[in-house]
């Protein structure tokens, strides 16, 4: 009986995961068919918007390992956040990119794929959950370093430019 209760809660929580992924890749319909959604118009605000969608990104990662999503698995889904995030710094093209690469549709897939797999036991669950909440944590600091980095380097430009 647990167990169907397991499996009840498991699927209820990946059509979770659909709905926010949905939200924030492919939830505004734009003419000719192409979707962009709201990661993308977060990213358009220089630095703080990329991170802003890595932290939501980043739930969906906890929630795959929570669901008992293999250890390479996750570290595809941290390596989708990361391209989505690090590129979307770049001004422009970066949005253009962002709008395009839709890591949370990419990486909720991945969930999907991946939800049968045989759980871990309670003890390497715990484990693997922190060292995803760990690397999530270090790539968002590297992140935020980075966003830092290039507006302290735009606002040299600008500097220069106008004195």
């Amino acid at each position: 009986m647990v167990e169907s209760r397991d499996i009840f809660d498991s699927r209820r929580e990946l059509r979770r995961l659909q709905r926010l992924s949905r939200f924030l890749d492919s939830s505004i319909p734009l003419p000719g068919g192409y979707r962009i959604g709201f990661d993308g118009i977060m990213g358009l605000v220089p630095g703080a918007g990329d991170t802003l969608g890595a932290v939501i990104s980043s739930y969906i990662i906890i929630q795959a390992s929570r669901l008992g999503v293999p250890a390479h698995i996750l570290a595809r889904m941290i390596l989708n956040v990361a391209v989505d995030a690090v590129v979307g710094l770049v001004p422009l093209l970066g949005d253009l990119f962002d709008f395009g690469w839709k890591a949370n549709l990419r990486n909720v897939a991945l969930v999907e794929a991946n939800m049968g797999r045989a759980p871990m036991g309670k003890g390497a669950e715990r484990r693997l959950f922190w060292l995803v909440v760990g690397l999530l944590l270090l790539g968002l600091a590297l992140l935020i370093l980075l966003a830092w980095w290039v507006i302290r380097l735009l606002v040299g430009l600008v500097e220069a430019a106008s004195g």
